[in-house]
């Protein structure tokens, strides 16, 4: 049997018609640039998230570095955020001109730790807490990071706070006080991405940041267009960060569906870990906590203290597709060794980074697939352990 990581193709057959036509709209329209079909996502995605306002760009990345544009981000700025995650979020601190600054995760759930953001803030003079601008929390792997704490200290340290919502769209944060959130609405800015790969994924890049400061919105519209207001009139250095109609179309119409397919990932999780336990098999594998609200599973990880690399090779052999998120954390990369990080600076992201091991979780994926996953692990644990 196959199990591939993600099959797409599936996904397009059920759509495929109501794709083409509205493609078709879009090409006798001749509109190509922003204009009414970026404009109607938006307003999809602003619902969606609970936010007032919403800005189509060309990708996640992107929405990232707008954000960090928005608040005047530069040279000498120090941004907070995670070594454990895609490299984006890092790489678009440091097209700014800022430094990115590390604080690690926690172990149940890859999330930014904030008790050790706060030992981090505690930790800094005053002349090293005046350069820190922002904080860039992510919701890993579908799960909200446990913002409330994080929230508290940004306000009370006077820092923006910027959601790497990338990959948790539709993902829910429960407050202490019962009050739900979805991603993305939670700090000044929430960042998407639309990659084919994402929860709602386009046929090509694409990303949205949303807000609920009409500042904030006017002024990413701006910076979106190089800067331009009006057009050919620059009071400012932006970019060309647009979105274009054609991946709004497609993203509209997959937006329809996006709870639905949701709802799949959720209960093929579920799957997993019934058979998991059914098969005795939490003795050597371990799974993250579901601890802050909705976790939509743009990925299925689990932990695997010995052998991943042996295990990910018999899973690939037998036909399953399987994904290492991330082998290298960001302190460790080569492009970063100026920042005078070195191995066991961030144990609990290194343990991550050795130890975890994606499955395959996509709606459409059978129980039979399932089942026939766990039954291959099981069968390399009893040969191997």
């Amino acid at each position: 049997m196959k199990v591939p990581l993600l099959d797409l193709k599936i996904q397009y057959r059920e759509i495929k018609e109501e794709v083409e036509q509205a493609l078709r709209d879009v090409f006798d329209s001749q509109q190509f640039i922003l204009g009414p079909k970026v404009q109607e996502f938006e307003k999809i995605i602003a619902d969606y998230c609970n936010c007032k306002y919403a800005v189509g760009v060309s990708s996640g990345t992107d929405a990232i570095l707008i954000s960090l544009m928005a608040e005047g981000i530069t040279w000498g700025d120090y941004i907070i955020t995670t070594p454990y995650t895609f490299f984006a979020t890092a790489g678009a601190i440091a097209r700014v001109g800022a430094t990115p600054i590390f604080v690690d995760i926690e172990p149940d759930t890859y999330n930014m730790d904030p008790d050790k953001l706060e030992e981090l803030l505690k930790s800094l003079k005053y002349e090293e807490i005046k350069k820190i601008k922002a904080i860039v929390p992510i919701h890993l792997f579908g799960q909200c990071a446990d913002m409330e704490p994080i929230i508290n200290l940004a306000r009370k340290y006077d820092l923006s706070v910027i959601e790497d919502s990338a990959q948790a769209i539709g993902s829910l944060y429960r407050y202490s006080n019962g009050e739900m959130k979805k991603a993305g609405s939670i700090g000044d800015y929430g960042a998407f991405s639309f990659f084919p790969s994402k929860n709602l994924g386009g046929f090509g890049d694409g990303g949205m940041v949303v807000t609920n400061d009409e500042e904030r919105y006017n002024l990413l519209k701006i910076l979106r267009v190089h800067g331009a207001n009006p057009k050919y009139y620059h009071a400012v250095i932006g970019g060309n960060f647009r979105l274009d109609a054609i991946q709004a179309t497609i993203l509209i119409i997959k937006s329809r569906y996006l709870d639905k397919w949701t709802d799949n990932r959720i209960k093929n999780a579920e799957t997993y870990k019934i058979l998991f336990e059914s098969e005795g098999l939490f003795e050597f594998i371990s799974l993250p906590i579901e601890k802050t609200g909705r976790h939509v599973y743009n990925q299925f990880v689990i932990r695997v203290e010995k052998k991943r690399d042996e295990l990910k090779k018999f899973l690939f052999d037998n036909g399953i597709g399987t994904e290492i998120y991330y082998p290298v954390p960001l302190h460790l990369q080569e492009c970063f060794k100026h920042l005078g990080y070195k191995r066991g600076d961030f144990p609990v992201s290194e343990m991550a980074s050795e130890t975890t091991l994606a499955l395959p979780v996509y709606p459409e994926l059978t129980e039979e697939q399932i089942i026939f996953v766990v039954k291959k692990i099981k069968e390399f644990i009893e040969k191997s352990y």
